[in-house]
């Protein structure tokens, strides 16, 4: 009789929230140790909505709802940015009726509804033994909820901004950094061609790492960040100074998106609809802080105006392909993965700390928000980086205590 390995179980894996570059490695790496350890693996299509979707009364799932992963399906899509397994902004403990699956819409009036005993449901019927989640802050609650109610879960953190509590590092992060540092280089050329303020706006809601970073890096003279209001003369005098000493007379300034200055009420967005997770869509305050510094340049400038360059980054920093940092990380983090659910091991957010891998409880996820410690990494003076004792700090620099 020929010799049948005996399947230790079947791992799930979702995507959930705002894509980054490295998310299809990092499914690369749990689907290729899975399988040689002896696992089955199946890959959730987008997010938590494909854990909703599912009907029952059907003999098998939609594969526009659950794929069978193989190492032949990953290999070659893991060297891709995005994610292959598409991604939502699914909250199914809250989800609007209008959203509701077909086959669900009747079965209630209500206008928000918790579907978690229909995620329950989905997971045991899959055979699902351990579910891996990737991604941020918000798709990682419902992971802690889901911990909470006895489901085994292993989290991986990803996100731009880097602010998921728990971890030095969430996938993507690297990336962002680096398009961001070698965008605001090229659009120099433009801002020196016409002597002008250079002002970039780039992610981040809470948390100020995104702008922080590529301005110690070199990227731009000023930043502005969610964690300290600033001043909007202060900033244009800063600037003024910063234009008059490069002798090409031009300055950089890059603004988060959820950065706020005196006399503003809330941030600015987009619009007034919200996600599943009370969000509203951020965009804008770039357009409005070089506004608002070309009205007041003359002030700062022997009466005469500075006009304004006005970049958004946006979608351009998290699409394409990873880095090299977001090509390395994913593997790590998908075999830290998997050596926990090797170990048994479930309820933990894998993660960096002071440069070494390791992993921590779930529920770290949902303990604090992660923003940047101001009276540690900010000068809000100056408007910018702290540069002091580099010593003992992260590759990264910044990071939170927790």
């Amino acid at each position: 009789m020929a010799h049948v390995k005996r399947l230790k179980g079947t791992i799930g894996i979702l995507t959930g929230g705002g894509d980054v570059p490295g998310l299809n490695p990092v499914i690369r790496a749990i689907t290729i140790r899975a399988i040689g350890e002896g696992y089955r693996v199946l890959g959730i299509r987008r997010g938590w909505a494909g854990l909703i979707e599912i009907n029952r009364d059907l003999k098998k799932p939609s594969s526009s709802q659950v794929i069978e992963l193989t190492e032949q399906v990953v290999s070659k899509v893991g060297r891709t940015g995005g994610t292959f397994l598409h991604t939502s902004r699914t909250r199914p403990n809250a989800v609007p009726r209008q959203n509701l699956p077909d086959h669900l819409r009747d079965s209630t009036k209500d206008e928000v509804v918790d579907l978690t005993a229909e995620v329950l449901a989905n997971l045991e019927w899959l055979g699902i033994d351990t579910l891996i989640p990737i991604g941020g802050d918000d798709t990682l609650s419902y992971a802690v909820h889901l911990h909470n109610m006895g489901v085994p879960v292993v989290a991986i953190p990803k996100t731009m901004d880097n602010d998921v509590p728990g971890t030095d590092y969430c996938i993507g992060f690297s990336t962002c950094v680096t398009r961001t540092i070698e965008m605001t280089h090229a659009l120099r050329t433009s801002a020196g061609s016409h002597e002008r303020f250079l002002v970039i706006e780039v992610f981040g809601r809470y948390a100020g790492f995104t702008a922080l970073l590529p301005t110690m890096a070199g990227a731009a003279n000023r930043c502005v960040i969610p964690e300290s209001v600033f001043d909007l003369e202060q900033l244009a005098d800063l600037l003024s100074e910063d234009r008059r000493q490069n002798p090409s007379r031009y300055s950089v300034v890059l603004v988060s998106e959820g950065a706020t200055f005196t006399g503003m009420e809330e941030m600015v967005y987009q619009e007034s609809e919200t996600d599943q997770y009370g969000h509203r869509k951020l965009g804008g305050i770039g357009d409005m802080v070089a506004r608002g510094l070309k009205h007041v340049s003359p002030r700062f400038n022997n009466g005469r105006r500075v006009n304004t360059i006005s970049q958004r980054l946006g979608y351009l920093v998290r699409c394409g392909d990873p880095d090299a940092v977001d090509s390395i990380v994913p593997m790590a983090y998908g075999n830290l993965a998997m050596d926990l659910v090797l170990d048994g091991v479930s309820g933990r957010l894998v993660n960096v700390r002071n440069g070494r891998y390791d992993n921590v409880p779930i529920d770290v996820v949902t303990s604090h928000k992660k923003v940047v410690d101001v009276a540690k990494f900010y000068n809000a003076d100056r408007l910018r980086p702290k540069y002091n004792r580099f010593i003992g700090a992260p590759v990264f620099i910044m990071t939170s205590d927790y």
